[in-house]
Formats: C-alpha cells, structure tokens, sequence
C-alpha cells in the first residue's frame, strides 16, 4: 500500500533572518517573486475604497510589510510564531498587527475585512477549499480576495517537483507535494462554493535570462534573480475573486 506523503510547512520556521538574507535556498525564489507580485497587489488594493486588509500566511512579512508601508490597516496571520517575529522585526512602520493562527481557524468576526490575500499559501494546506471558505467569511461583502498558487500539470511537476531541488540546494524534501497544486478552474470552483466569483487571473514566470548560467551549477539563487507577469497560467498565477452579496450567492 502506498503512503500519502504530507507536507512539511515546519521548515519555514527555522528560516530566521534567512527569509530576508539567504540565497542558497528557495526562500530567496520567494523574494524574488514578492519583487513582481507585490506591486501587482498594491495596484489592485489602491482600487478599492477600503483598505483593511488580512494577510493568510504571512511568512516572514514580505507582503504584510509591504502594504504597511502604503499606509494601510494590515493584519499578519501566520501559525508558526517564529516567522511571525521575523515579520515584525522587518515591519519599518511598526503598524502591522501579527497574529499566530490556523489559516482552517481564523480568529476574527465575520466580514471583518475589505481585502484578504493568500499569497503562495494554499498549496500548502490539505484543504484548500475550506480554508477559501473561511477566508470568504471574514470577507466583508464586495470584499477582494487576492491570491497566488501553483498550477498542477507536467510543467509545473517538472520543473518545481524534479528541478528546483536539483538547481536550488538546501530544498527541504516535502517543500511542495504535486498533488496538492491547484489548477485555475479547481480555484475558480472553491471560490465560487465560497460565495466568492474570481475576476482575474494573470501568470507568472522566472525571467530565465536573470539567471547566470554558472548559478545553475552552484545551487545559489543569484540576487538579480527576476519574475515577470505573463498571460499564461502554466506555471503558476495571481487573481482576484469578488465576495458575493449573501441574496446573489448561488
């Protein structure tokens, strides 16, 4: 009988101050994709009227951070309380408010905020469609949902699942299971059964160019590393889904 293998988020405590200063690790590719995501997520929020918003596994507070120094009301929500101190030692605004919780359990009231992002966060959980469940209802109606996944397909079990261990040492095993990625229309569905419609996808990708080539025999992520935004969603992709008013919800 064969073992399902179940993902190890613990590694990502251990990271310390490596979630802002290592390169010989994938945390550095997470930097480096924050450097084209981030600015596409400030560009939707400035949008909106409302801007308190919740940050689901916040990590080490690239993105929390971020939005803090917009100036707006954000909130932290990791379940390691590790990261969550690296998070706030980074915050230079000393205005983000981190919370330790379970992404399956937030600790807040209903419709709570205007904005809830999960960015490289549910590829990660066993069960992603309750987890957008709860993220839709401390969604306050016409709330934004903002997100970044892995898609599931040849591509992407080729290149992060066989790859990235390969190109990039000190990969933890269990860092990604393939068979927790999520295709678009797998998410498009969570979100709906959630009372929420996604209104647009865009794709991301490693700018292979910023990649020297002696960097894939070293194992080192360089630090001009770079993502860029692309139609396709092969790889994996960003969107945006609507909360639905409560009379409107199929």
């Amino acid at each position: 009988m064969r073992t399902t293998l179940h993902i190890d988020n613990d590694i990502y405590k251990h990271y310390g101050e490596g979630w802002y200063t290592d390169y010989d690790g994938p945390v550095a590719i997470l930097r480096a994709e924050s450097e084209a995501k981030t600015p596409w997520v400030i560009e939707q929020i400035r949008q909106l009227k409302n801007k308190t918003i919740l940050d689901v596994g916040c990590g080490g507070g690239f993105l929390t951070n971020a939005l803090g120094r917009e100036g707006w009301q954000v909130t932290g929500v990791d379940i390691s309380s590790e990261c969550l101190v690296v998070a706030s030692r980074h915050d230079e605004t000393r205005s983000v408010v981190y919370v330790q919780a379970s992404a399956d359990k937030l600790p807040f009231r209903n419709g709570q905020f205007a904005v809830v992002t999960a960015m490289d966060f549910l590829e990660h959980v066993e069960n992603p469609e309750h987890v957008i469940k709860e993220i839709s209802r401390v969604l306050a109606p016409d709330g934004t949902f903002i997100f970044h996944t892995i898609n599931r397909n040849i591509f992407t079990w080729l290149l992060i699942i066989k790859i990235l261990p390969w190109l990039v040492k000190n990969t933890p095993k269990k860092m990604h299971l393939f068979r927790l990625f999520i295709t678009p229309e797998e998410l498009s569905r969570f979100c709906k059964f959630a009372g929420m419609r996604v209104r647009s996808m865009v794709g991301l990708r490693p700018v292979f160019s910023s990649i020297p080539i002696s960097n894939y025999f070293t194992g080192v992520v360089p630090k001009n590393m770079q993502f860029k935004r692309i139609k396709s969603l092969v790889l994996s992709y960003m969107g945006t889904a609507c909360k639905m008013d409560s009379e409107l919800t199929p």
